[in-house]
């Protein structure tokens, strides 16, 4: 998902700092019952850093154990939403 590798390398050292503990911690178990979107997105997944308003939203293909990054940005006017719903598309 080039998009949202783009995304990644735009962010902040401080924030690539606060998401990668909570990805890696993901990729062990990427099923978060509480983290699971709704609507356009069913099926994905976020991860919150509630100080900072940002998410990172992913989807998981369990057939191969591959955890795809969609978007990561902050939370406002739910863009970071928009931006993956229109990339599962």
């Amino acid at each position: 998902m080039p998009d949202a590798w783009r995304e990644w390398q735009a962010l902040d050292g401080s924030i690539k700092r606060a998401l990668k503990p909570l990805l890696a911690k993901r990729l062990q178990n990427p099923h978060v019952p509480g983290s699971l979107l709704h609507r356009e997105l069913a099926g994905c997944y976020k991860i919150k850093l509630l100080k900072q308003g940002y998410r990172l939203v992913y989807m998981v293909e369990d057939d191969v154990l591959f955890v795809l990054v969609l978007s990561v940005g902050k939370r406002e006017d739910n863009a970071v939403y928009r931006a993956a719903a229109k990339r599962i598309k």
